[in-house]
């Protein structure tokens, strides 16, 4: 990211800098912080844009384990913060390993953040590439839960030139227009930054509104006095039923409500019966913000980058 000058910050110092919106990584523990780091050069590109690299993603159950932090926690908690979200592959690995199934399935809700990348395309000639892309496309299909087809960038993107004797001619127009495209892209995410914040905003209204309909509805279920704990269990079993009945009840979309493994999960630490009972003044309030102010917002917006 950009700074006065080179130097790299340690994560444990940079998650308590009030200047830096890390703050809140320091929920995933030291053990994460002292893997991060934060590194700062003086540059224009970087002025508006931050970029995040991540580890490499592990093939086996039993490296997988050898981390010390939720690193799908991680990866979620910066894909909700992000405005272009970079999946890479190179022609020799192009198999979704089980940890990346789970990085990706982390992503869920941020489909239009995500971009493919297939690096390192000029290693193999244009009869394997296309078998490839095909190859790559197919297992991308088995985990990204989507009809719409990924947007894929074909390249060799590093500084070096392509290599054309494996390629040809056409295959190096092909590169160039690819890296044009990628760094176009990367080139709008100013410009639309301003939308995207927005754009969260509203998401993270509707999926607190959800929120509180499925706390209170959980509330409802349980009884006064006697059987409280069975109760509770019931309905954590039964967490995907009691989804319907909310969707169905205040006609809301199957979409917008939250994963139900997940949800589960994070309820069983809580006692069901101690929830607070819905507010529908506060409901009213989150629909009339959707509703008008931000409609109402987006009619007195201005890009900056324009």
């Amino acid at each position: 990211m950009s700074g006065t000058d080179e130097r790299s910050i340690p994560g444990n110092t940079v998650a308590v800098q009030a200047d830096m919106p890390f703050s809140g990584l320091t929920t995933f523990g030291t053990a994460f912080l002292s893997k991060f780091q934060c590194s700062q050069m003086p540059h224009p590109l970087l002025e508006h844009i931050t970029f995040v690299d991540t580890p490499g993603v592990l093939s086996g159950e039993k490296q997988r384990t050898q981390r010390a932090y939720d690193f799908t926690g991680v990866t979620s908690w910066f894909a909700a913060k992000c405005d272009l979200i970079l999946l890479l592959f190179d022609p020799h690995k192009l198999d979704v390993s089980d940890e990346f199934k789970r990085v990706i399935s982390s992503l869920r809700g941020h489909d239009d953040k995500i971009r493919v990348v297939l690096n390192k395309a000029d290693q193999v000639d244009t009869q394997q590439l296309m078998r490839v892309y095909g190859a790559l496309m197919w297992s991308l299909g088995k985990v990204l839960n989507t009809p719409e087809v990924m947007r894929v960038y074909i390249g060799s993107f590093n500084d070096k030139p392509v290599n054309e004797a494996a390629t040809g001619p056409l295959g190096r127009e092909l590169f160039e227009k690819e890296q044009d495209d990628l760094l176009a892209d990367l080139k709008d995410i100013p410009k639309k930054a301003c939308d995207r914040r927005i754009n969260e905003f509203v998401k993270r209204a509707r999926a607190a509104k959800i929120h509180a309909y499925i706390i209170s509805h959980l509330k409802k279920e349980m009884p006064a006095m006697i059987g409280k704990a069975k109760t509770q269990q019931r309905l954590i079993d039964n967490l995907e039923d009691e989804f319907g009945k909310v969707q169905r009840e205040f006609h809301l979309p199957p979409g917008d409500f939250p994963n139900v493994e997940h949800f589960r999960e994070i309820l069983n630490g809580y006692s069901i019966d101690k929830f607070e009972k819905l507010k529908p003044k506060m409901i009213q309030a989150v629909d009339d913000m959707l509703g008008y102010d931000i409609p109402d917002l987006l009619k007195h917006f201005r890009n900056p980058y324009e």
